[in-house]
């Protein structure tokens, strides 16, 4: 029996980077939209950021006393999805670089993870940037905009 080589797994460790296309607000001199560069985070930096937007504390009671089923104390999560988007943003976008102290500042902006709602105030380019970033990191599966479009008027 042959050995299986292990070869095949050990991939490149250096962050891929991809370009995709900004929001059309967002122009050159020649009239060309910005191309962003993103990079492809790993699951274990997708996961990482998640975790740091997650909060568990002990479920009370409107009195403040400690909720307990079977025995047991009751956790209660609280996610904040909306802010670790936003920090994913910030991480995988490379070019327009949203931790950049020159552009916080402009913005007057002290958390990076509000940087995203900062450049792209409008909901239209926001979408667009946020639809881009998560396509690149794989979390969600790329949009044709024709067959979405054709899709709609059928329904």
């Amino acid at each position: 029996m042959a050995k299986k080589d292990l070869k095949y797994f050990m991939r490149s460790k250096e962050a891929e980077i991809v370009t995709a296309p900004g929001p059309d607000s967002f122009k050159d001199e020649g009239g060309n939209v910005i191309q962003f560069e993103i990079k492809v985070l790993t699951q274990e930096e997708i996961t990482k950021i998640n975790n740091n937007y997650k909060k568990r504390t002990m479920a009370t009671d409107k009195k403040g006393s400690a909720l307990i089923a079977n025995g047991e104390v009751v956790w209660k999560t609280e996610n904040d999805a909306a802010r670790a988007t936003r920090h994913m943003i910030v991480e995988a976008l490379q070019y327009p670089n949203l931790k950049d102290k020159e552009l916080m500042d402009y913005y007057g902006c002290a958390d990076f993870t509000d940087m995203p709602l900062k450049v792209f105030p409008k909901a239209d380019e926001y979408q667009h940037v946020m639809r881009i970033v998560l396509q690149a990191l794989g979390i969600t599966a790329p949009v044709n905009d024709d067959e979405e479009l054709e899709a709609a008027k059928n329904s």
